[in-house]
C-alpha cells in the first residue's frame, strides 16, 4: 500500500493547481495551519481508486461536483460538495438552490476550463469567487476529509468545518446528498 506524504499546505503548493495555492495563501493563519496536502500517483486521483489504494475510509473523502443550471438563456453555475459514500440531490435539491428549471453536472471539459483545475482534481478551494459552494451538512461533521487539490496528482486533507470555513459563498444544506455512492467516486 503506497504511503501518503502530508506536509502543511503552504508547503506543498508546488503540487497544487494555481487557483488553489492562490486561494490558500489568502486564508487566515489558524484555518491554513488544519489545511495539509500530499502528493499522490495521479492515476489514483478517483475517489474510490483513492480510497483503495491508500486505506482512507470512503466516507472520510468529499466529491466537489460542479453543476449547471439554466434559467431562460441564463446557466447558472455552482460546487456543491458532498461526501464520497452519498449522492448528490441535482434533480430536486439543487436545482432549488440555483432557482432553475433544469440542473445537472457540467460537461467535464466545460469545468476544467473554467476553474483552471484537472478533471479529478477539481476542489472547492479556488473556485471562481461568483460560484456559490453547496456544502452538505454531514461534510461538517467529518473530523478529516479528503478534497483534491486541482490536479490529479495531490489531494488536500482538512476537517469539514474548517472546509466550510475556508470557502467563499458557502451555504450548508441539510439533505444536498443522500444515501448512496456519488456518480464521481
Amino acid at each position: 500500500m503506497p504511503t501518503l506524504d502530508r506536509s502543511p499546505a503552504l508547503v506543498a503548493t508546488g503540487f497544487l493547481a494555481i487557483p488553489v495555492a492562490q486561494a490558500l495563501v489568502g486564508l487566515p493563519s489558524d484555518l491554513l495551519a488544519r489545511i495539509e496536502a500530499a502528493p499522490i500517483d495521479p492515476d489514483l486521483a478517483d475517489t474510490a481508486a483513492f480510497s483503495d489504494a491508500y486505506g482512507y475510509p470512503l466516507d472520510g473523502g468529499a466529491n466537489c461536483i460542479v453543476v449547471a443550471g439554466k434559467r431562460g438563456d441564463e446557466v447558472r453555475y455552482a460546487a456543491c460538495v458532498v461526501l464520497a459514500s452519498t449522492k448528490l440531490d441535482v434533480n430536486r435539491v439543487v436545482k432549488q438552490l440555483l432557482d432553475v428549471r433544469k440542473a445537472s453536472f457540467a460537461p467535464m471539459d466545460q469545468a476544467v476550463e473554467l476553474t483552471g483545475m484537472e478533471h479529478g482534481g477539481i476542489t472547492p478551494i479556488g473556485l471562481p469567487a461568483e460560484w456559490p459552494v453547496y456544502l452538505d451538512a454531514r461534510v461538517l461533521e467529518a473530523p478529516e476529509v479528503v478534497i483534491g487539490a486541482g490536479l490529479r496528482g495531490a489531494k488536500v486533507f482538512l476537517p469539514g468545518r474548517v472546509l466550510a470555513a475556508a470557502l467563499p459563498n458557502v451555504t450548508v444544506v441539510e439533505g444536498l446528498a443522500t444515501e448512496g455512492l456519488s456518480p464521481s467516486a
